[in-house]
């Protein structure tokens, strides 16, 4: 029950709202140093990203004057992708302009500049921000449409207690998601580390002294294999040729890093498809991507897809021979970091970092017998059963702190955050006073007790 709670306008509350310009000459204009100029990249939600700012000299910074930041202005971005991300202007920004982008929001005297921000950053508004009446993306907001924005008004008092709960939960809050977040790279070190230990032998030093094993040999891909090849090149296989359903083709983007992406798919027709044919995949062929980027991308074809397909040119299709290789080890040999290293020294200096089909047929793998090769897998599939149940709970951990700033600003203006002071002077007894001394331009206003938020 939000006692003494008012509805009242960013036209009843600010004493400023209005954004700025870009000095004539865009980005070649900005100087090293000198007055900083905020642009939508640096206003984050409950935060101040500093990377990216620019600076004015005196000149352009006096041709904004109309533009200049005070701390702890709101800041809200009104174009763009980043429409409607919200946050306060820090101290050492005092002096500051804005561009075109951003909007200054600045509060009365008696409206806490904090528990306006949250508002704007609540969901009720956001959602309201992000579409327009015919519900698809807004471009941009008017400063006529900011005036209008209705905002659930508490007793000042209150406005306080709920700025420092916010302040203080939602520092717990991001203290939790940067400790999630160091967590996806230490799996990822995991797992690159078990790759490391198992293709070079010292995973299974142990079964191999138990069962005489005979040493590691150099064996090249090719040799490893029945079959190698890449997929139709340029006028076999063009975007053209993609249809809505048919036989499937398998693209750069659906080979990850031991994982095979089945949500992005492409298809051709059944007649183009019986062109192809040649290029039919089957069930364990080894997919392994050209691309060299951050890491080898290789995977297994899955068992799961029905469809007849395809790989494309840039998707070599690797086809291993059972008696020599277990098709397991020799992903995880051909994903381990080693190969990484190799592949990136043969791409050096190239502006499109790929390996064609000769090189890989030619990489050299240190091979190890079946029996070895069997335990390796056995090991470094339970190893990563133990990393991808991590994963799991790492991913619903962030889930639920995503979840969790959007359901306390929702509280927040509910009215159930913190505890109500009967003795609070109401907000209409605030908004009186801000009456006597509005100079806002005038936009219709509709005052009333403020409805509950969804």
């Amino acid at each position: 029950m939000t006692t003494g709670w008012m509805t009242a306008s960013i036209a009843d509350l600010a004493q400023k709202v209005g954004s700025g310009a870009t000095p004539s000459g865009g980005e070649a204009a900005y100087k090293s140093a000198g007055t900083p100029l905020i642009r939508s990249m640096n206003v984050v939600f409950f935060g101040f990203k500093r990377e990216g700012l620019a600076f004015l000299d005196s000149q352009q910074a006096a041709a904004l004057d109309g533009a200049t930041v005070k701390a702890s202005d709101v800041l809200l971005n009104i174009t763009g992708a980043s429409i409607g991300r919200v946050t306060l202007a820090p101290a050492d920004m005092e002096g500051a302009r804005v561009n075109q982008h951003v909007c200054i929001i600045r509060p009365r005297h008696g409206v806490d500049a904090r528990y306006l921000g949250a508002y704007l950053s609540s969901p009720a508004v956001q959602s309201m921000i992000w579409a327009d009446n015919t519900g698809t993306t807004r471009q941009a907001l008017t400063k006529q449409q900011i005036l209008g924005f209705e905002v659930p008004v508490a007793p000042a008092s209150e406005q306080r207690r709920i700025a420092d709960k916010l302040d203080a939960v939602l520092t717990r809050v991001d203290a939790v998601n940067a400790r999630l977040a160091r967590v996806a790279p230490i799996l990822k070190r995991f797992r690159q580390s078990v790759l490391a230990a198992a293709t070079s032998g010292r995973l299974t030093e142990d079964w191999r002294s138990e069962h005489a094993s005979a040493s590691w040999l150099p064996r090249s891909v090719e040799s490893l294999s029945v079959h190698i090849s890449d997929g139709p090149f340029g006028s076999n296989l063009k975007s053209d040729d993609y249809t809505e359903q048919g036989a499937r083709v398998v693209r750069l983007e659906n080979i990850g890093h031991l994982k095979f992406d089945a949500s992005k798919e492409t298809f051709i027709s059944m007649e183009k498809y019986e062109t192809l044919r040649k290029h039919t995949l089957v069930k364990g062929d080894l997919l392994f991507s050209s691309f060299v980027d951050e890491e080898v991308r290789v995977c297994e074809f899955p068992a799961d897809i029905t469809e007849p397909t395809i790989n494309k040119a840039d998707c070599f299709c690797v086809r291993t021979d059972p008696e020599q290789v277990n098709r397991h080890f020799l992903a995880m040999r051909l994903a381990c970091r080693s190969t990484y290293e190799e592949l990136k020294e043969l791409v050096h200096g190239a502006t499109r970092p790929r390996i064609n089909l000769r090189q890989l047929r030619r990489l050299e793998v240190m091979l190890p017998s079946l029996g070895e090769q069997a335990e390796i897998v056995r090991r470094v599939q339970i190893l990563f059963a133990f990393a991808n149940r991590l994963e799991a709970r790492l991913q619903a951990a962030q889930t639920a702190t995503e979840r969790l700033t959007p359901a306390l600003l929702a509280k927040a203006f509910r009215g159930e955050l913190v505890p109500q002071d009967p003795n609070d002077e109401p907000a209409s007894e605030l908004l009186k006073r801000l009456a006597a001394t509005n100079t806002a331009p005038a936009t219709p206003k509709r005052r009333g007790r403020a409805p509950k938020a969804a």
